[in-house]
């Protein structure tokens, strides 16, 4: 398929947000806040409530941050032009990411994270390089949803050098170039588990800092989602895609889910859901590009996934600082139910003004090099002619 017969596909852009929501609800129920002095951000007054709760969604993160990195790379597949601008796509992409993050940074530092970050974490996380570094005040310093940004960073870097290599791959490979980033994922938590050695416990997670950093937060560890989702991209354009319902895909999802749940916990990081992200990713380009698609592409649902990245971005505010603020406060069931769905509401606030006033101008006025002014030429006695501005690209 051609790239410029190739259709939109506002089923992933619906689908983004159900991701981030995902990421929400995860954090929503941690037993620990990443903010000092780590106290919970679980509401539920109930011990074996907040105890449940926390277990029954504590992969849901997990599965939205792999979602996200798989949908990545299609995306950017499936809108590529060969012969495209290295420079100019990444600058695009920067122009997308930074200004959120830089804002949300600022706002982070002045409200609490000034006061008990030193430079050594702060430095990285502004230039979204503090993922690289395996310390936990510094890949989780500042805004801590921030991490996966330092990831995006590293595909965005490598993406316009490596993806004309996948083009060339025939047809007829591509889903064997699928399967051995699922194998890459594989190696990677096999690594994780034998060749990286212990250390002092996570105070977010049951296994050694370590681990949690190469197995989840390293960038390089995640390159093989991010492949994935570009492999998934080419056999959806080359018409080689299974044909799968939307439902049976979600139903794979949550047996992926379970098996996390009751594995290894480092298999639980990606291993166990990113074969079924991929299917129901792929899924749901296939029914857009045959017309089926009726809810995720809805007007609502779209917005929603348009504010997905903001969305998630702004939780460190919205949900960890507002929760800090609050102090060790717990709820009654009912009453803790709705404190949690204020904060979302808060949440879509704030992802709606940072949309709205910040990534969507930024978009739109820095994404692409402003057109040179050709010369007029000016008649003796008439007037010259103001040139017509041309109108920006919206942000992808």
């Amino acid at each position: 398929m051609d790239v410029d017969n190739r259709p939109r596909l506002p089923s992933l852009t619906g689908l983004r947000f159900f991701a981030a929501l995902s990421v929400f609800i995860f954090h929503s129920m941690l037993p620990n806040s990443p903010i000092p002095p780590f106290l919970p951000v679980n509401f539920f007054a109930d011990p074996d409530l907040a105890h449940d709760s926390a277990v029954v969604v504590g992969k849901l993160g997990f599965l939205g941050v792999s979602f996200f990195f798989i949908l990545s790379g299609f995306v950017l597949t499936w809108s590529w032009r060969a012969g495209s601008s290295r420079l100019l796509f990444i600058r695009r992409r920067v122009v997308k990411i930074f200004p959120n993050h830089l804002t949300l940074w600022v706002v982070c530092m002045v409200l609490f994270a000034a006061a008990i970050t030193p430079w050594k974490s702060w430095l990285p996380n502004l230039f979204l390089v503090h993922a690289w570094f395996p310390q936990n005040y510094i890949n989780a310093g500042v805004n801590t949803p921030s991490w996966t940004l330092s990831c995006e960073f590293l595909f965005y870097v490598l993406f316009p050098f490596v993806v004309p290599l996948i083009l060339k791959i025939p047809a007829k490979y591509l889903w064997y170039g699928a399967a051995a980033m699922v194998l890459g994922m594989g190696l990677i938590e096999l690594a994780n588990v034998y060749l990286i050695p212990g250390s002092a416990k996570s105070e977010l997670t049951p296994i050694p800092v370590l681990q949690l950093w190469f197995g989840y937060l390293f960038p390089p560890a995640r390159l093989f989602e991010f492949f994935l989702g570009v492999f998934v991209a080419r056999i959806v354009a080359e018409g080689r895609w299974l044909r799968l319902p939307i439902w049976a895909c979600l139903l794979g999802c949550l047996a992926g889910y379970l098996v996390a749940m009751y594995t290894p916990f480092v298999v639980g990081f990606f291993l166990a859901t990113a074969i079924p992200l991929a299917l129901l990713i792929g899924s749901a380009a296939v029914s857009d590009i045959e017309g089926r698609s009726r809810f995720l592409s809805s007007r609502f649902v779209v917005w929603l996934g348009d504010i997905s990245f903001a969305f998630y971005i702004c939780q460190g505010v919205a949900l960890f600082y507002v929760r800090h603020q609050m102090g060790d406060v717990t709820f009654s069931a009912p009453i803790a139910v709705l404190v949690i769905f204020a904060l979302f509401v808060l949440n879509i606030l704030m992802a709606w003004a940072l949309h709205s006033f910040v990534e969507s101008p930024a978009m739109r006025h820095l994404a692409r090099p402003k057109p040179k002014r050709k010369p007029t030429s000016v008649s003796a006695g008439a007037p010259a002619e103001r040139g017509v501005p041309q109108t920006q690209i919206a942000g992808d």
